[in-house]
């Protein structure tokens, strides 16, 4: 039986609405609405397409967001400058550092120097080691968004085996550590797996992925995980964005993938949208907490 297609737009809608409620509340409470403020370096067509999607949905939101732009030719000095000037700033609620800067400017720096009240990515050392202890502040946007989408699909992951394939800081390795702890925000029977994070030198990688209850794709490689790979009725998550010439395909071979998941997610429409709405989720988090300091 064909796998059922998770809808992450319609997830991403729904969790939305509910931000947008959210907000509005703060607002009649007396606060300033929460605003995010992106800052795009150069001209990457991508970045601009990801930071125009945000925008509208904080406009959706009911959020305040602004768009700071710099030249190609910007130095580490002149973006750390204007992240200071961002932190001082008691209007801006959240700050976003749209990535991949140029290969001129120290990102690993620049990223360190966002406040942690106003770090809605969770990059900064702090943000992240709070989540490794637990008690996380924000939740980092593209593993917090998997989390939801399981919620919301009727997918439990306590008790369950999980394969993770690919370890970067942006999904890989807090994607682990979320689903490891013994809690989650969204209840415990969204923590509590035992999770193995695979990468490109795992032995025998296949043969683990084929033992995972949940597998999670986040390789950067088109159509990298076969339906040969899957145990049967696996849910399958793909985090994978590949531009080939065929179009936008994921990391996972899909249509062969459905015929042997019990659930997956499609490329586009389902664990892209979730990315942007848990950006609203903290940036409305940080303004809260930025309230009450």
């Amino acid at each position: 039986m064909p796998a059922t297609i998770i809808d992450g737009k319609q997830i991403s809608k729904d969790i939305q609405a509910e931000i947008k409620q959210q907000v509005a509340d703060f607002v009649a409470a007396g606060y300033q609405p929460p605003k995010l403020v992106a800052v795009l370096v150069g001209e990457d067509p991508a970045s601009q397409v990801y930071v125009r999607n945000k925008e509208r949905a904080c406009k959706r939101a009911g959020i305040d967001s602004e768009l700071k732009r710099m030249s190609a030719e910007s130095t580490t000095e002149q973006l750390l400058d204007l992240v200071n000037q961002l932190n001082q700033d008691p209007a801006v609620s959240g700050i976003l550092v749209q990535l991949p800067l140029p290969p001129a400017i120290d990102a690993i720096k620049v990223l360190d120097a966002i406040s942690p009240l106003k770090d809605v990515d969770a990059f900064h050392p702090e943000n992240v080691g709070l989540l490794s202890q637990g008690r996380p502040r924000f939740l980092p946007c593209t593993p917090f968004g998997i989390v939801h989408i399981l919620k919301r699909s009727g997918i439990a992951t306590s008790g369950k085996s999980v394969c993770i394939i690919g370890r970067s800081d942006i999904v890989g390795k807090p994607m682990a550590l979320m689903l490891a702890q013994k809690d989650s925000p969204l209840g415990p029977e969204m923590a509590n797996a035992t999770v193995t994070l695979c990468h490109s030198r795992t032995k025998d990688l296949a043969q683990v992925c084929a033992t995972a209850d949940i597998v999670i794709a986040a390789i950067g490689k088109p159509e990298f995980v076969s339906a040969d790979m899957l145990k049967p009725g696996a849910i399958v998550i793909d985090v994978g964005i590949n531009r080939t010439d065929d179009g936008l395909v994921g990391d996972v071979d899909f249509a062969p993938a459905a015929e042997v998941a019990s659930h997956i997610t499609p490329v586009p429409g389902g664990v892209g949208p979730l990315t942007v709405t848990i950006l609203l989720e903290n940036t409305l988090k940080a303004a809260q907490l930025n309230q009450a300091i």
